[in-house]
């Protein structure tokens, strides 16, 4: 199934999961506690609008639990970090980083969580877990989420203004929060996680994503994922990075602190939508935990911003198709009892081609 509209994306998903819709005016967005939660989608013209997120309908109507993930989609969900290295979450300890050896922890792939409140414009989802590191330590950790509706204020506080004539807008934010629910300090020794949020979108044969750069002397663009992205289809400037949202090869890049703002987007000229993400970012923070699939010389030393493209594995399956925005925290160095926060706004746009463009380069693509 595809889901053309907000409405038809809302009748599919009250079949299969427990969903909260918040609303003002015409701006609509679903959220769920089955699925972690998550966003599910959103749409600035009610429910004959747009539905903005990529979701794996075929998965959510199964029934089914996948080994390794379970990659229901959505605009907006709640990960942890570090996937790879010697404190990873996602690697049994004595671990030889093989795709056999993966797998998403329950409480951020399967698990229902709970939800702990709601207002008008606002709903707060819980969890909490103790998982075991790849080096054997025990984290016993809350994990809660905000979702919150937003205005055309708040729009327009990232846009810098007024929108064009005949752009419409829907925005949210995720206030996201990771407590060290332990005994003892979360350190350098015992591994430290991060809060790590993904985006999942539609992609087009026209859509580029976009994320604005830092200069910084030295420090590269991590594109060595899942081996090396063509030129054809990764640009990197001085300002700006340019990588292709289509769905048709598998890759994925990070940037380090050093080269962070802290937005990227997403132009689709096909569906006409620009999407733009906002998230808190302290460039004096620069340990960022290392998600590489290998045991690490430097575990502490990994990207703020990352962005993925789907595509045909290796026996030719596809996980969507789709594209993802993903933006993460410092790792946690946390004191037991003490809290750390990752704030992170979506936004998307939708109108004629010509006054998104204008968008997309006065906020993604103007040197900084």
């Amino acid at each position: 199934m595809e889901a053309i509209t907000y409405g038809e994306a809302k009748r599919f998903l009250e079949r299969y999961v427990d969903v909260v819709e918040l609303e003002a005016g015409e701006n609509r967005l679903l959220a769920t506690p089955t699925l972690q939660g998550r966003v599910l989608t959103s749409s600035a013209d009610g429910d004959g609008g747009y539905s903005f997120a990529w979701l794996n309908y075929p998965l959510i109507s199964s029934g089914r639990v996948l080994e390794h993930v379970n990659n229901y989609g959505g605009e907006d969900r709640f990960w942890l970090g570090p996937e790879g290295g010697q404190f990873s979450l996602f690697f049994p300890e004595g671990t030889d980083f093989s795709f056999a050896q993966w797998q998403t922890p329950a409480a951020i792939d399967t698990d229902e969580w709970e939800t702990v409140g709601q207002d008008e414009g606002r709903v707060t989802f819980r969890k909490d877990a103790a998982l075991k590191n790849t080096s054997g330590v025990v984290l016993d950790m809350r994990m809660e989420r905000d979702v919150e509706l937003l205005t055309g204020e708040d729009i327009e506080r990232v846009t810098e203004g007024p929108l064009p004539e005949g752009v419409r807008g829907v925005a949210f934010r995720t206030v996201n929060r990771l407590t060290n629910r332990g005994t003892f300090a979360w350190n350098r020794q015992t591994g430290m996680p991060s809060i790590w949020t993904i985006g999942q979108f539609a992609p087009s044969a026209l859509t580029t994503m976009i994320i604005p750069l830092r200069q910084a002397p030295g420090a590269v663009v991590n594109d060595a994922y899942f081996g090396k992205i063509p030129a054809d289809r990764l640009k990197v400037t001085d300002s700006a990075l340019y990588y292709r949202g289509d769905g048709r090869m598998r890759g994925k890049i990070g940037i380090p602190p050093e080269m962070t703002i802290p937005l990227c987007g997403a132009l689709d000229r096909e569906n006409r939508v620009l999407t733009l993400v906002k998230f808190d970012f302290d460039p004096a923070r620069t340990t960022y935990v290392n998600s590489m699939w290998e045991h690490q010389d430097d575990p502490f030393m990994g990207d703020v911003i990352n962005a993925y493209n789907d595509g045909p594995l290796e026996d030719g399956s596809v996980m969507g198709p789709f594209f993802e925005l993903e933006s993460s925290s410092p790792a946690a160095e946390l004191a037991p009892g003490k809290t750390m926060l990752h704030t992170r706004t979506t936004i998307h746009l939708r109108g004629e081609v010509d006054a998104l463009e204008a968008l997309s380069a006065r906020l993604l693509e103007r040197t900084t």
